[in-house]
């Protein structure tokens, strides 16, 4: 009898992770025990159901919203020390024959601390197969930090056309506030960490201009620097150049403003700061090393004055209980060094651990650019002498001669080693010529612009045959660049006396060094910095902007973008900088950034895959019958063995996630699939 009373319930599970009391991320805020007293006089955490089948009496474009209910016994879970996922039960009032298919969730946090919600699951759905799954991976604020109400959809995926009516309005308003453009949202002040905003902005904040360290803005319309967008945070303009952006935070500290889901997690975080502090230590061990150097300072006196940065330091006794509160504290792996290990060392490379003089050998220099630092330079020389594609510069053609190189080809012309694809160059003239006056004009700095020429031997590895040191001619009244001068070397042979046999070595050496400086460059600023961040950054705003979570090409980007937009911010308080670790380490100094900005002009999207970069290079040619499309001309090419088979992994993942993901009545033909990819951008 008291059955025909009972009320239709659905049983849920919602897994979250509770701020804890290593949180490195935005520790400002209330205390971590607000949330027990909270549980107690406030509602808690409450979740409301939205129907995607049945319309709202009163908003009929909008889904029936149930009753707002608690998530239960939350008070048996004390507040966790590190981080770690809890479970919650929570009961919900309804019936789905009159409410229809729960199709999102309204989820409000009464607490004074937010949490890092991950999903909501209700198992046992009459009339639905298997458990509605509600995916969230969002951090929640208390409820007056919002506007708005949170709403996370189920996990299914669809494109706008097959959204379902009843959820469209939820989802365009998400999509809204995503982009800053609710009616209710505040742009007057620095965006907070609760603020959820994606909006664009030009690399403004990079100098200081109030501590006279200016440093232009790089991108724009007008600017004469073009460069990618990056996140905007909305802090004040400098006082004495309103066109530049505040820097109003204590590096490592603070952070500038990134949307919260885009912040490292614990463990990321730990590492991050772990990592941070090992580059600082490998930065200022050189610089203390300098206050006790008695020969020449800012420069390593000899070899042994190098190896010495590997060898030695305090050694840190094993300590059994520092070995469990690593495990019970893992951010302390940041600060604390563990048993076993160096204090005042740095690691010592892979390539020197057996042989000190590895590093000096042809072999290795021309294997680097392989499957070194910066594989994706080197180039199959095309015409000979090499050109300059710079213009405004007078003739910047390469100086090197067919006598400079011909004894090193053996019976090989050098016009017959271009054609059998023999001659390949690492060119970095055309990279460092437009700015090499000014950079060679900072303190203690003075480097080339080079060309390496490499010959592809017979067991298939490279071989340094010519290097061209260049620097810009001026003309007669020193105000414009005409051209170069230039000089070339080639490796020292073995028909002169010992003596000049070791001078020509030295000098052999040096040129590889001034090559390896562009090299290194040219990997941390653009192949690094540029290529792998920068360029991407707009393509994560432009993703949260435009694509529902709902849509399937969301779901394929989103694991691909995680923690670029915090490392990148991270990037312009300390690294990218003026006065960051790029100017003082990297040669271009102050002006590396804009170098990277000559560079962006020519980037092009469509040449970013691996196959087509290395068809562009000379590397690879066409292949039909290859897995990839194309046959390396060097075998012996790591980067590019390895980069082409995951390359390949992520074009199958692409593919099978464009058929599996696309709704069955959207998969007709390929062309329709294709089509459905890019309808209607939400």
């Amino acid at each position: 009898m008291f059955g025909l009373f009972t009320r239709a319930q659905l049983k849920g599970k919602v897994l979250l992770q509770r701020r804890n009391v290593l949180d490195l991320n935005h520790s400002s805020g209330a205390p971590l025990s607000h949330d027990t007293w909270d549980e107690f006089t406030t509602k808690g955490v409450t979740c409301q159901l939205i129907s995607s089948t049945v319309a709202d009496q009163n908003d009929g474009s909008r889904g029936l919203v149930g009753e707002e209910e608690r998530v239960e016994h939350w008070v048996m879970h004390l507040p966790p020390i590190t981080h770690s996922d809890t479970t919650y039960d929570v009961t919900f009032d309804w019936d789905v024959k009159k409410q229809g298919l729960p199709g999102a969730v309204i989820v409000r946090n009464y607490h004074a601390t937010q949490f890092l919600l991950k999903t909501i699951t209700i198992d046992h759905v009459p009339g639905h197969h298997g458990p509605i799954v509600f995916i969230a991976n969002s951090w929640v604020y208390n409820t007056d930090k919002y506007h708005y109400d949170r709403v996370f959809f189920t996990n299914d995926t669809c494109l706008p056309s097959n959204m379902p009516v009843l959820l469209q309005p939820y989802r365009e308003e998400e999509l809204q506030i995503l982009r800053g453009d609710h009616p209710k949202q505040k742009h007057d002040r620095a965006y907070q960490d609760h603020d959820r905003v994606y909006r664009y902005d030009l690399y403004n904040d990079l100098g200081d201009p109030d501590n006279k360290s200016p440093r232009p803005t790089l991108g724009g319309p007008d600017s004469p620097y073009p460069y990618p967008r990056r996140g905007r945070t909305g802090r004040k303009p400098m006082k004495s150049d309103p066109t530049c952006e505040s820097r109003n935070v204590v590096p490592v500290l603070q952070q500038f403003y990134v949307p919260r889901d885009e912040c490292f997690n614990q463990v990321k975080k730990a590492d991050f700061t772990s990592y941070l502090l090992k580059a600082i230590s490998a930065g200022i061990l050189p610089l203390a090393r300098e206050l006790f150097d008695t020969a020449v300072p800012r420069e390593f006196d000899d070899f042994e004055d190098m190896y010495k940065l590997y060898e030695g330091g305090i050694k840190i006794p094993d300590v059994p209980v520092m070995d469990l509160m690593f495990k019970v504290f893992p951010p302390l792996k940041s600060i604390c060094p563990s048993g076993g290990s160096y204090l005042l060392k740095m690691p010592m490379p892979e390539v020197i651990k057996n042989d000190k003089l590895a590093w000096r050998t042809d072999e290795e220099f021309a294997r680097e650019m392989l499957a070194g630092l910066n594989p994706h330079i080197i180039t199959r020389l095309q015409e000979f002498p090499p050109k300059s594609k710079l213009d405004g510069y007078g003739d910047q053609t390469s100086t090197i001669k067919v006598e400079h190189i011909q004894p090193y080809l053996g019976k090989l012309t050098v016009d017959k080693a271009i054609t059998d694809g023999r001659l390949f160059i690492l060119d970095h003239h055309d990279n460092f010529i437009p700015q090499l006056l000014k950079i060679n004009s900072l303190e203690n700095t003075f480097v080339y612009a080079t060309r390496t020429l490499l010959i592809l031997q017979d067991d298939d590895t490279l071989k340094p045959i010519a290097i061209e040191l260049s620097r810009p001619r001026l003309d007669e009244i020193g105000t414009k660049v005409v051209g170069a001068d230039s000089k070339v070397y080639t490796p020292p042979s073995s028909a002169g006396s010992e003596s000049d046999n070791k001078a020509q070595d030295t000098i052999w050496q040096l040129a590889k060094a001034y090559a390896a400086v562009n090299d290194s460059a040219w990997h941390g600023l653009i192949s690094h910095w540029l290529h792998t961040h920068a360029v991407i950054e707009p393509f994560i705003i432009a993703t949260n902007r435009q694509l529902s979570v709902t849509h399937p090409i969301y779901k394929l980007l989103q694991p691909h973008y995680r923690d670029t937009m915090m490392i990148n911010a991270l990037a312009r308080q300390v690294l990218i900088s003026a006065g960051g670790f790029f100017e003082m380490t990297v040669c271009p100094g102050e002006y590396a950034l804009r170098i990277s900005s000559d560079v962006y002009k020519n980037w092009n999207f469509t040449e970013q895959a691996l196959p087509v970069d290395l068809i562009k290079r000379g590397v690879a040619k066409h292949d039909s019958t290859s897995p990839c499309g194309v046959s390396l001309l060097i075998k012996d090419y790591p980067y590019a063995v390895d980069g082409l088979a995951v390359w390949s992994a992520h074009r199958e993942l692409g593919r099978g996630v464009r058929q599996d993901l696309l709704p069955k009545r959207q998969c007709g033909s390929r062309r329709r699939r294709a089509a459905g990819l890019v309808e209607g951008g939400a």
